[in-house]
């Protein structure tokens, strides 16, 4: 068997040989949430930096530091651009690191992006010198332009955070994948495994989840069947499908069929 290609995912300067991309909120216990992070195999991991105190001895900063995972702090619960700039230069100096996810939320019902804002911050935090990946929505040009103000990557959302309702606008993604210059990675909405294919075959370099492991009903399994179907995903991409057809087609050659003389049997 012919070994797979390296294939790394690169944001800014870094590259990782895992493209799932793990959150850590909705963990029932640390414990669950270490063995699952494991199971993922994920390099890269989220932290809430408005829920963290980083002095703080056996935080989800432990187990990461545990578990050879890079830290990705993000600006939850920010609405507007100046909190979220403020919560990224704070994540900055407490963690060491340039690499922030950025979200800016319009309101707590929908906990969709706000789009004016999130432009705002991001044009603010890549002067700022950070590698920003902004959570956003499945929108092409709000996607072109966070990428023209420099961002590292994008984060259209599949659907709304905690839902666990897939993608539900497939051909968006294809439209901004098709375009984008910078990593796309799912942001929000997978509830299994098959969604995390799905976005994979779309031509998503990775895949970020939290819920969809943490809530499950056996959330070690889940992140398993999340690192699988993320590879498998990335491979079935990689491969190219064939095309879709509305009618059937013989996979065998229909030239050259030995004829069929009952008189004169073609294999007597």
């Amino acid at each position: 068997m012919t070994p797979a290609t390296p294939d790394p995912l690169t944001i800014g300067d870094t590259s990782f040989a895992s493209r799932l991309i793990m959150g850590t909120g909705g963990a029932p216990s640390l414990d669950v949430l270490e063995r699952s992070l494991a199971a993922s195999g994920t390099e890269l991991t989220t932290v809430a930096m408005r829920r963290l105190d980083p002095t703080v001895q056996g935080s989800v900063l432990s187990v990461l530091d545990r578990l050879g995972i890079r830290v990705l702090p993000n600006t939850a619960g920010c609405f507007t651009a100046g909190e979220a700039v403020l919560t990224a230069r704070l994540a900055r100096e407490a963690l060491g690191t340039d690499l922030i996810k950025l979200e800016v939320i319009a309101d707590e019902r929908t906990l969709l992006p706000d789009p004016i804002e999130l432009l705002d911050a991001a044009e603010i935090l890549v002067d700022d010198g950070f590698t920003v990946l902004p959570y956003t929505n499945d929108d092409p040009v709000l996607a072109r332009k966070l990428e023209d103000v420099g961002c590292a990557a994008v984060m259209p959302l599949g659907s709304p955070i905690g839902s666990g309702l897939g993608i539900r606008n497939p051909h968006n993604f294809q439209l901004i994948t098709e375009r984008a210059r910078v990593p796309v990675i799912l942001d929000a909405g997978a509830g299994t495994a098959s969604d995390v294919a799905l976005a994979m075959e779309l031509g998503c370099a990775a895949v970020m989840l939290a819920s969809a492991v943490t809530r499950a009903q056996e959330p070690v399994l889940m992140a398993e069947a999340m690192r699988h179907a993320t590879e498998a995903g990335r491979l079935a991409f990689r491969a190219g499908r064939i095309p879709r057809r509305h009618f059937a087609e013989a996979s065998s050659p229909t030239e050259g069929l030995a004829a069929l003389d009952p008189e004169r049997p073609a294999f007597a």
